[in-house]
This record gives C-alpha cells, structure tokens and sequence, in this order.
C-alpha cells in the first residue's frame, strides 16, 4: 500500500473483458487518422472509455498514452465515467431556458435521483445538461435514447422517459 491516496498504486482496478475492444481495434490498427474513430466505436459498445480501456487502446494503436489521453479529455463527445443506456438531454438554451427547461431538468432529475452528468443507480439513465440542441422552434426540447421530444410540459417530459422503462 502507498503513502499518499492519491497515487496510481492506490487506485482501484477496473477489470474490463477486452475481447470487443479487440475486435474493433483490429479494423484501425496501422491506419493513420485511426484514433478517433477507435475512440468512437469502442465508446459505443462500452458507453464510456475507462482508464484500462484508454490504456489499452493507446497500447494497441501503438500511440502515448498522453495522445489518447489528449484526443479523450478535448472532444466533449468521449465520456470517463460511466454512462447510462439512455442519455437524456435536456436543452438549456434561451429558448427552452424561457419555456420552462429548467424545472424539466429539476423535475426529471428528481425523478431519477440524480444531478446533471450522473447516471441513475440501475444503469438505465445518464441525465445532461446541454447548451443548445438547435430545436428552438419546439421549445422546450429534451433527447432522450437518441429521440427528440419538443413542446414538452413537466410531465410530458416525465411520460417520454417513463416510455423507456425507467421504473420511475
């Protein structure tokens, strides 16, 4: 055991079956430009890149360790913690902002028993707070499973994600 905590030696291990980080990897390795696209499928099937995944990958595509960490940490559309099957966006733009987006995003986050940028308990959901979703003629807007749900009310809201089995 380590003096300090906060030290790599300290911190708890992830085990991850790498067997479908593999499979997609082997469609990139050798390719220049192959980061990114890597990135993006092995997110896909994982729904976030963990600290082994990210290790793994930067060892595979034969990069540094840094240059991955650098691609990961600067595009807001990889994500370092866990994610939940379902997304929900909840637009806070001006408009959706006027109409009421605001108490959907507290409604919906106390529904779930979650803060912005967390996932639900079960895996199910992960709730966030984004600047514009560019449907401001619906207003107020969330996306939700990739569907986009406009002229929401506070419980209309409630009844789209309650379609997704939520147990809410």
């Amino acid at each position: 055991m380590c003096a300090e905590s906060n030290k790599e030696c300290c911190k708890p291990k992830i085990a991850v079956d790498l067997t479908a980080a593999n499979e997609i990897l082997d469609q990139y390795r050798g390719k220049p430009g192959a980061l990114i696209p890597a990135l993006q499928k092995v997110q896909e099937h994982y729904r976030w890149l963990s600290q082994p995944l990210v290790e793994h990958i930067a060892r595979e595509l034969n990069m540094f360790l840094s240059e991955v960490y650098g691609v990961v940490s600067f595009y807001s559309q990889f994500y370092t913690s866990p994610r939940g099957e379902y997304t929900i966006q909840i637009c806070r733009g001006t408009a959706c902002h006027v109409k009421g987006s605001l108490r959907i995003l507290e409604q919906l986050a106390a529904e779930l028993g979650v803060e912005p940028g967390e996932m639900t308990r079960d895996g199910k959901f992960t709730v966030e707070e984004v600047n514009c979703i560019g449907a401001c003629g619906i207003a107020p807007v969330i996306v939700a499973g990739g569907k986009t749900f406009g002229s929401l009310t506070v419980a209309q809201a409630l009844a789209a994600i309650r379609n997704f089995d939520s147990g809410v």
